[in-house]
């Protein structure tokens, strides 16, 4: 949600469009962090410990990544992140779920989030589509695919770490 407000707090008057689906996103998204750190605590875990603890480098780095193309190079570039996060999370939420469910027996409650994520996340990369349909600036299309790039080492990263 930070990185939506950071976006959408930098693009341009021409661009009030997108501002107002950043705005449905933010929407959309608020609060998932809970869900995740529910999800932590059913799976034996001490999610106030989570929530105050450093990230992981791998996380760290896109993360900062993503708030550096926002602010420094084109704010249009974070949508590379939505289109990696969202994309990805339809492919292997529900396999990540099951695998990590039976290799750890844990409970179902431990999988609210990834176990309905995938299928929500549908109607975001339909929406997504959508908007990056609208983007006719090649410039802003190229930094869009650039960032993207950068977003899949960047993710894949974070599951060798």
């Amino acid at each position: 949600v930070p990185l939506l407000m950071a976006c959408g707090s930098r693009l341009s008057d021409d661009e009030e469009w997108l501002r107002v689906a950043v705005a449905e996103y933010i929407e959309e998204e608020t609060g998932h962090q809970e869900w995740i750190l529910n999800d932590i605590a059913a799976a034996g875990g001490d999610k106030e410990a989570v929530r105050h603890s450093r990230p992981a480098r791998s996380t760290e780095l896109m993360v900062a990544y993503a708030y550096d193309t926002i602010h420094r190079v084109n704010p249009l570039g974070f949508f590379g992140m939505v289109q990696v996060l969202e994309g990805t999370s339809i492919a292997v939420a529900d396999k990540a779920a099951e695998a990590i469910q039976q290799r750890l027996g844990l409970p179902n409650k431990a999988f609210s989030y990834l176990k309905s994520h995938g299928a929500l996340d549908i109607e975001h990369v339909d929406f997504f589509k959508g908007l990056m349909n609208r983007i006719e600036r090649p410039d802003d299309q190229q930094q869009i695919i650039h960032s993207a790039r950068c977003f899949y080492q960047l993710y894949g990263d974070i599951f060798r770490e």
